[in-house]
């Protein structure tokens, strides 16, 4: 096993959402590694970088929140990364460009441009559902239906939805931003190098952004280990953290 992995982790979310947005999960994580680091990096846009503006391409906000994650202390080790859709595409880039910071990446629900097609990548059946609640200017609303089209677990949903909404209050992500975010995803490629460190790759079969077939294709691609849940949702830590951690511990065991 690599001594250095699951010892000092790295939390990246996806699209137009924040660290904050981890809830319950954290906590569980930290229980499974009681002795490991745990550092929430917020995407520019996003959380306490709300106010600025999105850069348009994963690999400028890779160096964004790469800068981020040195000035909290946390590259003074090498990082294991648990990154859930867009953010996943920044561990990808960061595993690429600065290897020497990352020792192995979790990468969830995840896909890129020059790997599966534009159809997968984002549902059709989700564009204007998506574009609609993007442009939806009631805060309740709006995170209802993030909630809906994400998660697939029904009980805590209230909860849930109460506390997505405390963080669009503390923490609102403009519609710029937003939009920025989607460009960087929707043209990232990564090309055809593999990265150097051990990737797992887990999905939810329920996803109902992103369609599970992105996840089969990087891990035919590049002879990746993916692990499926039956019916999880895009949000794959919110519907089932446990099982999550559970494959983080045993794809550790087995390095």
């Amino acid at each position: 096993m690599n001594k250095a992995l699951g010892k000092n982790w790295i939390l990246l979310r996806g699209l137009a959402r924040e660290s904050g947005h981890w809830g319950a999960f954290v906590p569980l994580l930290q229980a499974a590694f009681p002795d490991a680091q745990i550092t929430l990096l917020d995407l520019p846009g996003t959380g306490c970088f709300h106010r600025e503006t999105t850069p348009t391409t994963i690999n400028a906000i890779t160096g964004s929140v790469r800068d981020c994650a040195m000035d909290q202390g946390a590259l003074q080790r090498p990082a294991t990364i648990l990154a859930l859709s867009l953010g996943a595409m920044v561990a990808w880039e960061w595993m690429r460009s600065y290897p020497g910071d990352i020792c192995g990446a979790v990468l969830m629900n995840t896909s890129f441009a020059d790997v599966s097609p534009f159809y997968r990548r984002l549902r059709w059946q989700s564009y204007i559902d998506f574009i609609a609640l993007a442009t939806m200017r009631d805060v309740h609303e709006r995170e209802s239906g993030i909630l809906r089209l994400t998660s697939n677990r029904r009980s805590q949903r209230k909860q849930t939805l109460r506390a997505w909404e405390n963080i669009q209050n503390k923490h609102p992500i403009s519609l710029k931003n937003s939009f920025r975010q989607i460009i960087a995803a929707a043209t990232y490629r990564p090309g055809n190098i593999k990265p150097e460190q051990p990737v797992l790759l887990l999905n939810g079969l329920g996803d109902r952004l992103v369609a599970p077939a992105c996840s089969e294709a990087i891990h035919k691609k590049w002879d990746l280990e993916l692990r499926k849940h039956l019916w999880a949702g895009h949000d794959l830590t919110l519907d089932d953290g446990a099982w999550v951690v559970m494959q983080l511990k045993n794809w550790l065991n087995q390095e």
